[in-house]
């Protein structure tokens, strides 16, 4: 697929002397854009002249169209045109696109835009990538491992409309995170899970995703050889995330840098080198998923590196694996949380779950991903979120204590399929995904009530996972005070 990038520059004024910038990168063009293309901005700042000479984008020196231009502070609305209104820019389909939206407050601003494809072309764009998920560069330098790697980015809904700074999570294996027409097996569908989060909480998240490089893949992912495979390049890579990406990443976007907001995350080999990533350099990284972890290729060394390292306070880490995948990962998975809390990690700061359905496919990374963000942004999502509307998909009343023997939850739902599962403090499945019992609807609110009970462990914390079909909506821990 061809890919064109370029940036469009929109300068404002802070004062009638200094011009504020607002910086407009589109980095992705439909895959039949002549390579010849005249492309042009219009908008309300032009009057909608969809091929003004004075709007039109130049080529510079790195081959990326730009265009600078001084509108005044406000809304502005705005679309991409070959020239006329017969070429302007379409939705993925190739149907009616809506004007594109910025509230321009007058300070620098960059604003990334992917155009995905032309009005009245169809079928030509198979990509399953929300509006808000664009290709921040398509050969972004790694000078660490001097080689190039494609970068995308996923932005809140409400990121052009506000002045919000986010916490950013690092996801490994980019082609699978977003696109359906890029993912090696089926994508992640991490921004549909995000959107979903921001809508339940009103809190959003920026999601950062690099490809792997294919044959370079468990070198990069690895940061210790293995005797077969080889491999071992893995601290020059997450040393790229943290020197270069990430440094990046918070100069050009709105975000909260600091180790509590940032993570990082994968699957697999993925999953290995985030574990390193969080332990080596936890001043930078405070939480991290770790799904389905290859701890076996390091050959006990992803062991021997948090012994070495110790305790980390504060840092949380996220840890799933399914019961149908390699017989030794969930041994391997549990050996790893012993490993960290024998150092010092408190119980509550790691998370452990096997699932009896899991498997090493992107489909149980995708189903288990929301309920990660969850967990690991918690405090987060819950000291910034709003008031959520009875509309959203679950909302948790109350869980009841009945005896020593005995735990009801009891909720409030619009829930299509609801199911539940109870995970114990070691990550054992102590019962299977059942349907919820719902209740009568509620006269006060007409929102289905539901409840149901379970028998907990005898001792320590257990986990209640609550789902809509196979979509793990909310992890809830309970801590069994029983004497």
């Amino acid at each position: 697929m061809k890919r064109i990038s370029l940036i469009l520059l929109l300068t404002g004024l802070f004062d009638c002397h200094l011009a504020a910038q607002i910086t407009f990168m589109v980095s992705q063009l439909p895959p039949n854009t002549s390579e010849r293309v005249q492309l042009y901005v219009s908008g309300t700042f032009n009057n909608w002249a969809p091929g003004d000479p004075n709007y039109q984008l130049k080529k510079n020196e790195e081959g990326l169209f730009s265009i600078t231009l001084n509108p005044p502070k406000g809304t502005h609305k705005y679309k991409f045109t070959r020239g006329s209104w017969t070429t302007v820019e379409g939705n993925a389909e190739g149907q009616f696109r809506p004007d594109r939206l910025i509230e321009y407050s007058g300070k620098p601003q960059t604003v990334y835009c992917n155009i995905k494809a032309w009005e009245g072309t169809a079928g030509t764009n198979k990509s399953t990538a929300g509006s808000n998920v664009i290709i921040l560069a398509p050969s972004f330098n790694i000078p660490q491992l001097d080689r190039k790697r494609r970068i995308w980015i996923y932005l809140p809904s409400d990121y052009y409309q506000s002045d919000k700074s986010y916490p950013v999570m690092y996801l490994q294996d980019g082609q699978n995170l977003f696109d359906e027409s890029t993912a090696f097996a089926g994508e992640w569908k991490v921004d549909e899970s995000l959107q979903q989060i921001e809508q339940q909480t009103g809190q959003g998240i920026i999601a950062v995703g690099i490809d792997n490089g294919g044959g370079d893949r468990m070198s990069e992912y690895s940061h210790a050889p293995n005797a077969r495979y080889g491999g071992g390049k893995g601290d020059q890579y997450v040393r790229f995330i943290i020197e270069t990406l990430k440094p990046y990443i918070d100069q050009h976007f709105r975000t909260l840098s600091d180790r509590d907001h940032t993570a990082i995350l994968g699957s697999s080999m993925g999953g290995l080198i985030s574990m390193y990533a969080a332990v080596e350099y936890s001043e930078v990284f405070g939480k991290a998923g770790v799904f389905s972890p290859s701890f076996w290729y390091t050959e006990g060394q992803s062991y021997w590196h948090v012994l070495e390292e110790g305790n980390k306070p504060n840092l949380k880490i996220y840890m799933i694996c399914g019961a149908n995948e390699d017989r030794s990962m969930p041994q391997n998975m549990l050996a790893m949380k012993r490993t960290l809390l024998n150092v010092g990690f408190s119980a509550d700061r790691v998370y452990h779950a096997i699932h009896e359905d899991g498997q090493h496919k992107e489909w149980y990374w995708a189903r288990e991903f929301p309920g990660a963000v969850y967990w690991l942004f918690s405090d987060y999502l819950k000291a910034n979120s709003r008031q959520v509307q009875r509309s959203s998909t679950i909302d948790p009343i109350f869980i009841k204590k009945l005896s020593d023997k005995e735990y009801e939850l009891v909720y409030q739902t619009t829930m299509a399929k609801p199911k539940y599962s109870i995970v114990g403090e070691s990550g054992n499945m102590l019962s299977k995904p059942k349907k919820l019992k719902l209740l009568e609807l509620s006269s006060s609110n007409g929102f289905e009530q539901g409840s149901f009970k379970i028998k907990p462990p005898k001792s320590g914390s257990f986990f209640i996972q609550i789902y809509d079909d196979e979509q793990l909506l909310v992890v809830k821990e309970i801590k069994n005070e029983m004497p």
